[in-house]
């Protein structure tokens, strides 16, 4: 089996630790037990080898062998093939993990990130551009997700990719209390984040970031 390379950044500002995307990947190989090694790339100065990587120059990325493969949905579902702790056997199980999976990232977190952007930058005053998005997310997202997630512990059955991905999403809008409306969700994302893998996902990236502090 060919060797898992983990590729984030180097550094980030405080703000996003704990939240940069290389966690979803940390969470998956954590759950699979399988083993990789984490590497790093410029936050300020990202090169061209970077971009050939991740054509956005964002991260993470994944070398599985003379595979690279970028964006944390697909990295997840590519481990999900590689692992049957991330992905149910059985055909249905495993249509349902993907069809959550593309929810969490093409339905849910296209509301969720702006909702979340606008928050980061303050801007939460009575305007058109907010009004719009806080509407968006909480009357055609989280009003429909909260009955789903109060009639089942995981999205597909067992916990799967399709978890991570959702669970992470949601735990930033969490992060501005956004869920304090819907306890479904609010509790789903403490089920999966209260998961070792989660914890020490989320421990190893806070560390990562926190020793290249002392390096700038």
């Amino acid at each position: 089996m060919s060797e898992l390379i983990l590729t984030t950044f180097d550094w980030v500002p405080e703000m996003p630790r704990g939240y940069v995307r290389d966690i979803r990947v940390r969470w998956a190989l954590e759950e699979a037990g399988l083993a990789y090694r984490v590497e790093s790339v410029p936050f300020g100065d990202r090169t061209a080898e970077h971009f050939a990587h991740q054509p956005f120059g964002q991260v993470p990325w994944l070398t599985d062998g003379d595979i690279s493969i970028f964006e944390s949905g697909a990295i997840l579902l590519h481990l999900g093939e590689r692992s049957d702790a991330l992905m149910p056997a059985d055909p249905h199980g495993r249509s349902k993990a993907k069809e959550w999976l593309f929810a969490g990232l093409n339905s849910v977190e296209a509301a969720s990130l702006p909702w979340s952007l606008f928050i980061f930058s303050g801007n939460t005053g009575d305007t058109p551009g907010w009004k719009l998005f806080d509407g968006f997310l909480h009357q055609h997202r989280l009003t429909h997700l909260e009955p789903v997630l109060a009639g089942r512990e995981w999205l597909a059955g067992s916990f799967s990719v399709a978890d991570i991905l959702m669970a992470d999403v949601l735990r930033l809008v969490d992060r501005f209390d956004g869920l304090a409306k819907y306890p479904a969700c609010r509790d789903y994302v403490a089920r999966a984040t209260a998961r070792p893998s989660f914890k020490k996902a989320h421990a190893d990236q806070m560390a990562h970031f926190a020793a290249a502090d002392s390096a700038r």
